[in-house]
């Protein structure tokens, strides 16, 4: 049973499904899910998609970016990075920009095809109980109340999981004094910004900026003030200024869309508790600059459902497996996800010169070197914590 029907739920409700197990999915909202907030597919995560039979579509609606960069506000390039270098190790060498609702309707396009995968939207979690053979979770609907049970159950329910709240498991970590605003607009900031690759990093002491092209729209991403309210950010005219900000534009910039969310970095103290499991933001949520959020939940999903297929020939490894899934995707989660996305953020924020200039020079010289450039490349797209800790390796071949 899944609780969650994200990208990341729906990702392992497909799984499983191909694995020959059946699936019951729950997901609170009425339909299928319209958030728009994550669109960074790495490499690692398309070839993962690609097992599912999806990778094509989504690169058919999506779009490939190579490139990448590191600006500054006022002084414009500092390096660029190109996951071409990665092309011996991955047959996906870019970032593919597709936002995540598409992956959502396409995987429960599939998913409504097969007989094995039921998916109840409108139902909410609202109760959990487990024993040594299964999981009963509770559910609320507009009928009343229902019970749903499961060999194991897969919370998938994002960042205010209600099912890690049942578990009773803490959500360690710290929530950003900033909130950020994600605007996107149809206007083209290539031809209002030359130079400019079609995912940017700009870093500035006062407001740096996250811009970055999807099928759609260009999207930028920018803080907003611990102290203003969520009513003057997301005033239009406010919006406006900050986009004319980022680059005059006489005509004005159509304002496609607009969110404004709190930032965190927190981890679960544990992914396992018996037979129920956390994966993408149930699990961990960090910064968006680094685009690694939603891709390391697709690992966490595909990690446990391989081991979850597994168990199939018995209960006996249940413990090893699931200790396994834990102890790996908590330790990515930490080491890569975590560490990467806070020095992004702090990079992108850092408002002491000397320190700027040092992480200018590191970026360059990285850039300069393509051997250094291909490992940062590697670490960028989780390339290396997958070569590293492998996607459901079993525990006996677990370093």
């Amino acid at each position: 049973m899944i609780v969650g029907g994200g990208p990341v739920g729906m990702t392992a409700a497909a799984a499983l499904a191909d694995a020959g197990l059946p699936v019951v999915l729950v997901e609170a909202t009425p339909t299928v899910q319209t958030d728009w907030r994550a669109s960074t597919f790495h490499p690692p995560t398309l070839e993962l998609l690609a097992q599912l039979g999806v990778a094509d579509q989504m690169r058919a609606e999506g779009l490939a970016v190579p490139r990448y960069q590191f600006r500054d506000r006022a002084d414009g390039l500092v390096a660029e990075f190109d996951y071409g270098l990665l092309a011996g190790e991955t047959p996906f060498p870019f970032r593919l920009q597709l936002n995540q609702q598409r992956l959502v309707r396409i995987l429960a396009d599939r998913l409504a095809a097969r007989p094995d995968v039921v998916v109840r939207f409108g139902a909410r979690a609202v109760a959990l109980r487990q024993d040594g053979d299964g999981v009963t979770v509770g559910i609320e609907t507009d009928q009343g109340l229902d019970e749903v049970r499961g060999s194991f159950v897969i919370g998938a329910d994002g960042a205010r999981s209600t099912v890690r709240s049942l578990l009773g498991v803490p959500f360690e970590g710290f929530t950003y004094e900033q909130r950020f605003v994600i605007a996107s607009t149809s206007a083209d900031l290539r031809a209002l910004l030359p130079g400019i690759a079609d995912v940017n990093y700009v870093a500035d002491p006062e407001e740096w900026i996250f811009l970055l092209r999807t099928p759609e729209s260009w999207r930028a991403v920018y803080p907003v003030p611990a102290g203003q309210s969520v009513q003057d950010a997301t005033d239009p005219v406010s919006i406006q200024a900050h986009l004319q900000g980022i680059a005059a534009n006489p005509a004005g910039y159509p304002i496609d869309d607009f969110q404004i969310y709190n930032v965190h970095q927190r981890v679960a103290a544990t992914f396992r508790a018996g037979r129920v499991v956390l994966i993408g933001d149930a699990a961990h949520v960090n910064s968006p600059l680094g685009g690694v959020g939603l891709n390391s939940g697709i690992h966490d999903a595909i990690d446990v459902v391989r081991r979850i297929a597994r168990l199939r020939r018995g209960p006996d490894g249940v413990d090893a497996e699931l200790d396994e899934f834990d102890r790996v995707r908590r330790q990515v989660a930490i080491e890569y996800v975590q560490a990467d996305t806070k020095r992004n953020t702090a990079r992108m924020m850092e408002r002491d010169p000397a320190r700027r200039a040092a992480n200018y020079a590191e970026l360059r010289a990285t850039a300069a070197d393509p051997e250094l450039a291909r490992a940062w490349c590697r670490r960028a797209s989780l390339l290396e914590s997958v070569n590293r800790f492998g996607i459901g390796r079993a525990p006996a071949l677990a370093q």
